[in-house]
């Protein structure tokens, strides 16, 4: 949806409507289409950022320690995700290497400083510097960070480990899952409502 302030954009036949402030719990459809227009906020930005916060607590862990020790034969081995894609780019698998980097580390982390970046000031009524360019960024970033399929190769992996070594699954394993869980729910937060938060009058404000 393509949204200016006092405008929205209707993804489903492309009419322009005028926006209006909407009560708590509200939602607003097109009356040619039936499309979701808008919908109110409600509390989302209040729990978004100890969200966000809590997420790179578990982003910090997940990233310097061991994801999983393998024991075998007397032998023990274990790697970070940094490691894991260092070892990958040592084996000539350059662009996977690559890959992992950017939607396990880079995307992720960009999209959680992004959100920070964004959610601290407001939370006080200001708008941050480069607001527009932080919005559009985060929104266009959306699809990109991908933790829980790295995860799920990563079980997979123990799975198929686990008959030939002992595999001891390490904090960052653990960190992961709980990532994975609390990035499903700061991720659900709808980047429109920014312009919500940015654009609606504060009580004591005129419209």
């Amino acid at each position: 949806m393509t949204e200016v302030p006092d405008a929205i954009v209707c993804e489903g036949c492309d009419a322009v409507y005028r926006r209006v402030p909407l009560r708590h719990r509200e939602i607003s459809h097109c009356p040619r289409c039936g499309t979701e227009l808008d919908r109110h906020a409600g509390d989302q930005s209040a729990r978004v950022l100890p969200l966000t916060v809590a997420c790179l607590i578990l982003f910090a862990i997940a990233n310097l320690f061991p994801i999983v020790e393998i024991e075998l034969q007397g032998l023990s081995s274990q790697t970070t995700l940094a490691g894991a894609v260092v070892a990958l780019s040592s084996e000539g698998m350059s662009p996977v290497a690559l890959l992992v980097l950017a939607t396990t580390i880079l995307f992720p982390l960009m999209q959680l400083c992004i959100l920070f970046y964004l959610l601290v000031p407001m939370a006080y009524e200001r708008r941050p510097a480069g607001f527009v360019i932080l919005v559009n960024a985060l929104q266009a970033l959306r699809p990109w960070g991908m933790v829980e399929v790295f995860l799920l190769g990563v079980l997979v992996a123990i799975i198929k480990l686990s008959s030939m070594a002992q595999v001891i699954p390490g904090p960052a394993l653990w960190a992961f899952c709980g990532l994975t869980v609390l990035l499903t729910a700061v991720l659900s937060f709808n980047p429109r409502t920014f312009w919500e938060m940015a654009f609606e009058p504060r009580p004591g404000q005129e419209a």
